[in-house]
């Protein structure tokens, strides 16, 4: 399944696909000149057309609809602690200055993390995350969320950290046989706002009693028509469609 999940990662890169309509046009000879230049401007459309934002903002804007914000003074003494989905972590290689973390843009599971502990300090935290790199590290993500937790002065005593799962299914099979967790009892479940249907079903599919805490939301109210960047379109694409088939292989597979 973790192959399958790299590979996922791969296909829905947007700009692999105007990769593989330029290695087409390319490998087009001139008896099929006339595909090659189809391939190419189609190449070309698509290039250009990914910098609207408003189209992937749609998409995420109906995943993020699922589960609302949740409002700032909602109690919290009722629940057990809160589960934090790793995957805001930058890779291990980047941790290179002594003292420092290097968060990504999903940076906001790990700071929402300091004002439910500010609002609740009784509350546990469970970091779920493992290497979720194809090839083996020396640090995986539970050991950086540690390393970032504790440069937040924040009580680590009351951290609790699973190390060994590398995909959303992962995270909530095996963060049920961390010592002293009961999935039984009432949990909070903090992660992007974009990905939270598929955790939440897969962790409700599971037996666990979680409530939605969404945060790292990308789409907003509205998006302005104009709006047009071409590095964000990509990378806005790229998060739509990973979630949107990652919540249908689920669903084909059973895992939800």
């Amino acid at each position: 399944m973790f192959l399958a999940a790299k590979f996922l990662a791969f296909i829905t890169q947007p700009l692999a696909w105007v990769a593989l309509l330029v290695l087409g046009s390319c490998l087009c000879t001139a008896r099929f000149a006339r595909c090659g230049q189809w391939l190419g401007a189609s190449a070309f459309v698509l290039l250009v057309a990914l910098g609207w934002e408003p189209l992937p903002d749609a998409v995420l804007r109906q995943l993020e609809s699922v589960y609302p914000a949740v409002a700032t003074d909602t109690p919290l003494s009722g629940y057990e602690g809160v589960i934090v989905l790793g995957g805001a972590l930058e890779p291990s290689y980047v941790w290179a200055a002594p003292g420092q973390s290097a968060l990504n843009d999903a940076a906001e599971r790990m700071t929402a993390v300091l004002p439910l502990l500010r609002r609740q300090p009784s509350l546990r935290v469970l970091f779920t995350g493992g290497e979720g790199e194809l090839f083996a590290t020396h640090l995986p993500e539970a050991a950086r969320a540690k390393q970032f937790f504790s440069s937040q002065g924040l009580p680590v005593q009351q951290f609790l950290f699973e190390s060994a799962s590398r995909t959303t299914y992962e995270n909530a099979l095996l963060s049920k046989s961390v010592p002293g967790v009961n999935p039984a009892k009432p949990w909070l479940l903090l992660t992007s706002a974009w990905h939270m249907p598929r955790a939440m079903a897969t962790f409700k599919s599971l037996g666990w009693q979680v409530t939605a805490y969404p945060v790292d939301f990308r789409a907003g109210q509205s998006t302005p028509w104009s709006q047009y960047t071409m590095d964000q379109g990509v990378k806005k694409w790229k998060t739509a469609l990973h979630e949107l088939l990652g919540l249908l292989a689920y669903r084909w597979s059973g895992r939800v």
